[in-house]
């Protein structure tokens, strides 16, 4: 579970309030699926750019840059895969952005009072 969807086991310290002030300010909405697949295509990306520079330029073609070229690659993989995974297996908590609540709530609504402009 991600730091922000860990909930406290005591009670906070600060006198007279019932919940600490983080999760007061931010409730949980995380997205860690959606989260960790964006994270993982934009350091593969990164990790692209930086092995063009050895592999067609010749430029910083030093086995420990090009390892390094690799270990990033891998790390990016790591994360792509593993919000692949969290999304697919539906992992995701419900939430303000889940579907499901989105689409009870749509048939509740009711249309918004139309706004009338006062000519002065």
């Amino acid at each position: 579970s991600s730091f922000c969807c860990v909930r406290p086991r005591n009670p906070c310290p600060v006198a007279r309030r019932p919940r600490c002030l983080v999760e007061a300010a931010m409730p949980c909405e995380c997205q860690t699926g959606l989260s960790s697949l964006f994270v993982g295509i934009v350091v593969i990306l990164a990790a692209g750019v930086f092995t063009f520079f050895p592999a067609f330029l010749g430029l910083f073609d030093y086995p420990w840059y090009i390892a390094l070229c690799w270990i990033w690659f891998g790390i990016g993989m790591f994360f792509t895969a593993f919000g692949l995974l969290w999304e697919c297996m539906g992992c995701q908590k419900e939430g303000r952005w889940h579907n499901k609540k989105a689409s009870a709530r749509e048939g509740e609504e009711a249309a918004p009072a139309p706004y009338i402009m006062i000519d002065a």
